[in-house]
């Protein structure tokens, strides 16, 4: 794609800008926001993406935007996943509901930041050398065994509230028990200390930050233009706030979620594998391709995850039908 920097600098003054909003909005009057308010900023940020991608095909051609759409359901649903550690972190730090939004909208300031670092990284990285593919390809793989590992063992709520970067700021930095608003520091006894906001923002960037590093070798997998890879999680993360408010128990109920991504995230990862072998082409010595179309790749993406979510639903509801315990019938 050809793409100028002033179309960098406006997409990236409008993410600012409409942040630079939500902060001042939120930080003034935090709140719990209404389903309708939720709803309407989700259909809102998801309507822009897909305009953005019709636009891409329109002005770009029809790869570039299927690229973009690829990359983007596969961001949306890794970010889905997160919401649901999210959700772990906020109930064990016990966040004020009305805060959480704001909490949130941090958090997902922090995580663009991260990412845009991320993208220009794995940019430089794959332009200087093809043979990364072999290992982003072989993380993934690896990424989405561990997936699968989580989901037997069920150990990811201690992780989410006790990795090492929270482990050394709660020993380095004194902090208030009681939440103080959306301030993350207060003069406690003439010194500076931190609030639970803080260290609750820290958790929420710090989980974000780690997920990155399967998000940015995915999308890669699917497209290796930098601006595709950052719109696709611009778009992903821009409505996240609101989706997590929206769905709420929902998401405890997309329980095959975690498989559903471990089978996008291993597809990706032998994607590359195979993009790697047919770049220094071993497909000539074999005879048949090894690169797997956009199409094709798509397609996965969007099967795997209307099965996942139908699956999840369909469990969740014959669990909760048998939690209903059976009438009998009174005797005549």
């Amino acid at each position: 794609m050809n793409v100028h920097m002033y179309t960098w600098a406006i997409t990236i003054v409008v993410m600012v800008a409409v942040l630079a909003i939500d902060v001042l909005v939120i930080g003034r009057r935090p709140h719990v926001p209404s389903f309708k308010e939720c709803l309407l900023a989700v259909l809102l940020f998801v309507g822009l993406a897909v305009i953005f991608g019709i636009g891409v095909t329109v002005f770009s051609g029809a790869a570039y935007g299927k690229q973009f759409f690829a990359g983007w359901l596969t961001e949306y649903s890794l970010s889905i996943d997160n919401l649901f550690i999210f959700l772990i972190i906020m109930a064990k730090m016990r966040v004020p509901k009305h805060l959480q939004q704001f909490a949130l909208l941090i958090g997902i300031i922090l995580a663009l930041v991260f990412r845009g670092i991320f993208i220009a990284m794995g940019a430089a990285i794959i332009s200087a050398a093809a043979w990364v593919f072999f290992i982003f390809g072989a993380f993934l793989l690896y990424t989405a065994v561990d997936l699968v590992k989580d989901f037997i063992e069920k150990d990811t709520e201690e992780e989410a509230t006790d990795n090492f970067l929270l482990r050394w700021v709660k020993r380095r930095f004194r902090s208030t028990e009681d939440f103080h608003g959306t301030r993350m520091t207060i003069i406690d006894r003439g010194k500076r200390v931190m609030t639970p906001m803080l260290i609750v923002i820290i958790a929420l960037g710090s989980t974000d930050l780690l997920f990155a590093l399967d998000s940015i070798p995915a999308i890669y997998g699917l497209t290796q233009e930098p601006y595709l890879v950052f719109t696709a999680n611009v778009f992903a993360l821009m409505g996240l706030r609101q989706l997590y408010f929206l769905l709420g128990d929902v998401l405890q109920r997309l329980v095959y979620l975690p498989i559903g991504l471990s089978v996008i995230l291993a597809f990706i990862g032998v994607k590359l594998v195979l993009h790697a072998m047919h770049h220094y082409h071993f497909d000539e010595k074999l005879g048949f391709s090894l690169d797997f179309s956009i199409e094709l790749s798509l397609g996965v993406i969007v099967v795997t995850l209307l099965v996942t979510t139908v699956a999840s639903l369909l469990k969740s509801r014959s669990e909760r039908t048998a939690e209903v315990p059976e009438s009998v019938d009174s005797p005549l």
